[in-house]
């Protein structure tokens, strides 16, 4: 048996797990205040985060998906973005839509079961959480392509797992946008582990980016961990993308520091030693080091922002929690434009059984 070579696709890394700059950073990088921005939008998704966790061991939120390690991508994608952009994103991209403008609280009602929670009240055009693995790849090359015909200058972000990247809907979604040149970034969120199975039992391909090459573009692949990467390289895709030059396919190398969910018990798969060992290498210790070594950062300042996000969780989780349930009858009120017979009986069976209950 032969084994086919591959060209190496480099990954793009400004700043080493020690924050020391390699090389010369790109010119996002050389404004202390853009740092701070980036370094502030991680820190608050680790505190949405940990307080999301808490909530749903309490019973207040349903099954959530931790971004433990990875908040570098969602916030360095974000960052890239312009406000016309639209995002197309996973369970797992809780930073992303923050620093996109989607609120707390409306993030909270998302994972607590409440579809109001989908209803942002910033970015009006970016798409809710996708659930289904994969299936949000197909969702962003369609709106690639109704931008593409609208106006030919604006592009849409999909975020997606590296386990989602094995499924038959990523390559689909893949090869209509090569087809048609589509204005999309595909971004592979590499953690290493779709759910209990290690990446390489999932495919044999050596690295994801490269399965870009079938579909006829460009792949790419960045340090995850380092936010000033992934800023650039998602920035340089996108400006690629409004010139009309095609997509881009984006692996980002990262790892999955929680469970995969909360219904979830990683330690039963994963060697805790090698979990352990992948904390050296966590996006927000990163940064920091960098930031204190460039005289731009103190521990004044870290434990007001610390002091600062927590307020900022506490306040969400407070509106959060004293949100009224919709009424059972809601369920129907979206579903069509005009309620069949059976389900106007349905409706007022509903409306009957919950006037019951109270």
């Amino acid at each position: 048996m032969s084994v086919i070579d591959v060209p190496e696709i480099p990954c793009v890394r400004f700043l080493s797990p020690e924050g020391v700059m390699l090389g010369d950073p790109p010119t996002s990088a050389r404004k202390a205040e853009r740092l701070i921005m980036l370094y502030r939008g991680m820190t608050l998704t680790r505190a949405f985060d940990k307080t999301a966790v808490r909530l749903q061991r309490g019973g207040s939120l349903g099954t959530y998906a931790s971004s433990l390690g990875q908040e570098a991508i969602g916030v360095g994608v974000a960052a890239a973005m312009r406000p016309n952009v639209v995002l197309v994103p996973s369970f797992r991209d809780h930073g992303a839509q923050i620093l996109r403008g989607v609120t707390l609280t409306e993030l909270f009602l998302f994972w607590g079961g409440d579809e109001r929670g989908s209803d942002f009240s910033g970015p009006r055009e970016d798409f809710p959480v996708a659930i289904p693995v994969g299936s949000q790849a197909p969702h962003a090359a369609g709106v690639a392509l109704a931008l593409q015909r609208k106006t030919g200058e604006r592009a849409a972000v999909c975020l997606l797992g590296d386990g989602a990247s094995s499924k038959g809907d990523f390559y689909e979604a893949m090869n209509i946008a090569g087809v048609w040149s589509l204005p999309v970034v595909f971004v592979i969120v590499n953690n290493e582990w779709a759910i209990s199975v290690p990446r390489p039992r999932q495919t044999a391909a050596i690295t994801l980016a490269q399965k870009a090459w079938a579909a006829g573009f460009e792949g790419q692949r960045v340090d995850g961990n380092d936010v000033i990467a992934v800023q650039h390289v998602i920035a340089e895709a996108l400006a690629k993308a409004r010139a009309n030059d095609g997509p881009t396919l984006v692996e980002a190398m990262t790892y999955r520091l929680a469970d995969h969910t909360t219904a979830d018990d990683a330690s039963r798969y994963r060697d805790p030693v090698e979990v352990e060992a992948r904390w050296s290498d966590e996006p927000l210790a990163r940064l920091r080091k960098y930031l204190v070594a460039q005289g731009v950062w103190s521990k004044e300042q870290e434990n007001e922002l610390t002091a600062a996000c927590l307020a900022q969780v506490d306040e969400a989780e407070r509106a959060y929690l004293a949100t009224p349930p919709q009424p059972p009858e809601a369920m129907f009120d979206f579903l069509t434009a005009a309620l069949p017979p059976d389900l106007v009986a349905q409706r007022n069976l509903a409306m009957t059984t919950g006037e019951s209950d109270a």
